[in-house]
């Protein structure tokens, strides 16, 4: 190649190389300066300054609005209790991969993507919820018609209806009902709680009919039911009950990184599943009272005056 040739080509390299991106990239969630960061138009700074709280935050981020106290409360409740679920898929994952040794953030990110169609939060449900209350309204039924029309479609199809059993709970997943209750008790029951509602009576009458055990709603039926009335998006759910469960795993794996030993599995201790209950020894604080809120500050000063919880933390 001639040198004027080669020239010519460096050149073309670099203009290619220095020019502007053919894309510039745009986002409507936040951005930051020296001074801020501004979430949805709201400094963050200032809405902690304001008292907002993290939910508040997460509300704000997934749906650009300031939460009322009752969609507040919700979202709080619903996070809470989706949190921490003992030995399931993602804790037991969370352990495995802690074993190896790897950076935290590893183990983490394993506990999570064990979340699928039977274990963890989803979109599904939440998605199977649009799509039958959409041909209620376009069929002209109500939604107990409806929720009927579902209930046998699926079964009959023999698919599982999405939101219904949990494996570890065969009486009923002591954290739904308790949901829905909530739901009406905030006042904010809306659209999907109604059809879930009828959803789950259809359910229960069928299986009734066919002679089968009774099988409750699971937390993430009601749950995904809360958020979608006050406002979040099937995805937005799953995204939510991942962050909240992702605490969980976290801890599981970081207790076992510092009271654990690395590659526990050896010839001391015996392969086995790690998700039976009957085998696992929990060795934690004993149960105890949840106070009040009116009680919760002196609570909160005694524990820590006492200092036993030191011998809990991780």
């Amino acid at each position: 190649m001639k040198h004027d040739e080669m020239c010519e080509k460096k050149s073309k390299e670099f203009r290619i190389m220095d020019r502007e991106p053919l894309f510039r990239r745009k986002t409507a969630i936040a951005y930051k300066t020296e001074e801020k960061t501004v979430l949805r138009g709201y400094d963050l700074s200032e809405l902690a300054e304001e008292d907002y709280s993290f939910c508040d935050a997460m509300f704000i981020l997934f749906q650009g609005r300031i939460p009322t106290a009752e969609e507040e409360k919700m979202l709080k409740y619903e996070m809470g209790e989706f949190m921490e679920h003992s030995m399931s898929p993602s804790a037991a994952s969370a352990i495995s991969v802690i074993a190896g040794r790897p950076n935290l953030p590893a183990a983490v990110a394993a506990s999570i993507m064990t979340f699928g169609g039977v274990h963890g939060p989803g979109a599904a449900h939440g998605y199977m919820l649009n799509k039958y209350i959409e041909r209620a309204r376009v069929e002209g039924k109500t939604l107990d018609e409806m929720a009927k029309v579902l209930v046998d479609e699926y079964l009959d199809a023999g698919e599982p209806v999405m939101g219904m059993g949990q494996p570890q709970h065969r009486e009923g997943d002591p954290r739904a009902e308790p949901t829905h209750l909530k739901q009406e008790e905030l006042e904010i029951d809306g659209v999907y709680l109604e059809f879930q509602r009828a959803v789950e009576k259809h359910f229960h009458a069928r299986r009734k009919r066919e002679g089968k055990s009774f099988v409750g709603v699971n937390v993430v039926g009601a749950g995904n039911t809360a958020l979608m009335d006050i406002g979040f998006s099937p995805n937005a759910a799953w995204c939510i009950g991942s962050v909240s469960r992702g605490y969980s795993c976290a801890a599981h794996a970081l207790y076992n990184m510092k009271r654990g030993r690395a590659w526990a599995a050896s010839k001391n201790e015996p392969m086995v599943q790690m998700l039976d209950l009957s085998m696992i020894q929990y060795i934690g604080p004993k149960d105890r009272e949840t106070p009040s809120q009116e009680e919760r500050q002196e609570y909160a000063k005694k524990q820590k005056e006492s200092g036993e919880y030191k011998k809990w933390v991780i």
